[in-house]
């Protein structure tokens, strides 16, 4: 996003309700109708699901600059899920009718908003594929490569991310035993390495590389 759209995006929602949030606080409860849309300055929101089995199930990940839950402004989709504080929040509320003027008045937001909802849409559609395949090293594979794009730093040519098993299990519907697992033949195959709590992504090209193989 361009500096200028950013500030411009800011400016309209830090004109409302300021909020900070700790880790593991809950933003908004599913089923329940929020309060607003929420604008994340600082920090980081998990969108997610449980199971009948009570296993939570993440659809998405939300970082600065994001504001939601925009399906239930737009469409007023009743919503399903719940949205979590991943850590510390920084975060801004504006009323659901203020917020749907502001991004029919300014296309360039509306244009950023749609094109981020493609990029999602585009995640979501490699994920069903391997989903539908049934194959655990292929979906956990897609979901690293997914989550490397949007949360991953490059550092000596390297892509570096922090993530957990606990948190790749949630997003790829698997248990943590099998994410374990699977991590271990990448790691054998020196795609992957581990630095602290950090997951380095050797050579991401060879990643994607090994998914195409694994077909």
């Amino acid at each position: 996003m361009n500096p200028q759209l950013a500030e411009k995006i800011e400016r309209f929602f830090t004109q409302f309700q300021h909020q900070t949030y700790k880790k593991g606080e809950i933003l908004i409860r599913a089923d329940e109708a929020p309060s607003g849309i929420f604008y994340l300055k600082e920090g980081s929101v998990k969108e997610y699901a449980i199971s009948q089995k009570g296993e939570e199930l993440v659809v998405n990940i939300f970082k600065p600059i994001s504001f939601f839950p925009m399906s239930w402004a737009i469409n007023d989709a009743p919503n399903e899920y719940y949205y979590e504080a991943i850590t510390e929040l920084d975060i801004y509320k504006a009323p659901k009718k203020e917020v749907i003027t502001f991004i029919k008045n300014e296309p360039e937001v509306l244009y950023d908003l749609l094109a981020r909802v493609f990029k999602g849409t585009d995640g979501i559609t490699q994920k069903i594929t391997y989903l539908m395949a049934g194959n655990a090293y292929a979906r956990l594979i897609t979901e690293l490569i997914i989550y490397t794009k949007r949360f991953g730093v490059v550092k000596n040519g390297k892509w570096e991310i922090i993530i957990t098993n606990r948190q790749l299990a949630a997003q790829v519907g698997m248990t943590k035993e099998t994410v374990s697992r699977e991590l271990k033949h990448l790691k054998e195959k020196e795609l992957i390495s581990f630095s602290a709590k950090t997951m380095i992504l050797n050579d991401l090209h060879s990643l994607k590389q090994e998914l195409h193989k694994d077909q």
